[in-house]
């Protein structure tokens, strides 16, 4: 059986469905890890295990989850906050709109598939988790990241899952959630370091977090600025 590489694999890779990976039969009790069947239990440790250990995990939630359409997506989204709360240093970069922003993006904050492994790069982001993101975006983003990066996409799929993440868990729901959430605890109780708290982990996640307080300002003097100039704009042409 194939098996799917850590990019990059190039400028145009092909599918994994063209190389012959498809998802495990649903309740079948397996789910995609590079591109092999892995039993559930196993796929949650190999999950945990990525997101613990490499550099600057990241969430990136999408509309069927940010937007909070309904009950159990705000109770899933809640479920998922509680996660990301268990591995240090993880970010969430939402996807709120898939459409494509000209001519300049903040690859820091934004992730679309016109720009997903300009936001992977930038951020050096070595492993991230896809949740509530549309089946047919998440093809096209995780099939980019994996040509130009060489970033461990995790795909959590309310659906049939996706053959171009390297780990892929299908009808993801809150039970699956909370399995992940519990080997990520398990595995922490059991002695892995996580990468965040690492020197090198700690350095980097300082470095952003005074990177960030930089952008915050820089935006509200911007904003004060303008509103200043506004004001004084609509002083001189007052009558």
């Amino acid at each position: 059986m194939p098996k799917l590489p850590l990019g990059p694999a190039g400028f145009l890779p092909p599918s994994a469905a063209s190389m012959g990976i498809f998802q495990p039969v649903k309740g079948s009790g397996h789910h995609l890890v590079e591109g092999e069947p892995v039993e559930e239990e196993k796929a949650y440790e190999i999950s945990a295990e990525k997101l613990l250990t490499l550099r600057n995990p990241t969430l990136f939630p999408g509309p069927m989850l940010v937007w909070g359409w309904t009950e159990e997506t705000r109770h899933k989204a809640g479920l998922v906050l509680e996660l990301v709360k268990e591995v240090p240093g993880m970010n969430i970069i939402p996807m709120p709109d898939y459409r494509p922003i000209y001519p300049k993006i903040d690859p820091e904050a934004v992730i679309n598939p016109c720009h997903p492994n300009l936001t992977i790069q930038h951020n050096k982001i070595h492993v991230c988790a896809f949740v509530g993101v549309h089946c047919h975006f998440a093809n096209i983003t995780l099939k980019m990241i994996r040509a130009n990066t060489n970033c461990y996409t995790q795909a959590w799929c309310a659906y049939d899952g996706h053959e171009d993440a390297l780990l892929a868990i299908r009808d993801f729901d809150g039970a699956k959630i909370a399995k992940i959430k519990d080997a990520i605890i398990r595995l922490k109780t059991g002695g892995i370091k996580p990468w965040a708290e690492t020197p090198e982990g700690k350095e980097e996640l300082e470095e952003i977090r005074r990177r960030k307080e930089e952008a915050a300002k820089t935006t509200k003097e911007n904003i004060e600025l303008f509103m200043h100039e506004l004001e004084q704009g609509l002083d001189e042409h007052a009558e």
